[in-house]
């Protein structure tokens, strides 16, 4: 469907060159994105959306204590 949107110049510019490398249009790629945006959370095993906290989903309790050190841990094992 066509249409008449106010997009900014820099979201019109990054999609135009997404376009681009994937031989596409920036409409069908704003599409796209758009989509990704909306479609439901992540969900639990059990089928359940996990609540969200800024955008991110919690994760259940597993029992056991995240600390910064774990995540550092983890950061090095990875070379991130």
């Amino acid at each position: 469907m066509r249409t008449t949107l106010d997009i900014d110049d820099d979201v019109l510019a990054a999609a135009k060159e997404l376009a681009a490398k994937e031989k596409s249009t920036a409409g069908k790629i704003i599409s796209e994105i758009f989509r990704r945006g909306i479609q439901p959370s992540a969900k639990a095993k059990d089928g359940r959306p996990f609540a969200m906290k800024n955008g991110v989903p919690v994760m259940p309790s597993r029992g056991n204590l995240v600390t910064s050190e774990h995540i550092r841990k983890i950061m090095d094992e990875e070379g991130i």
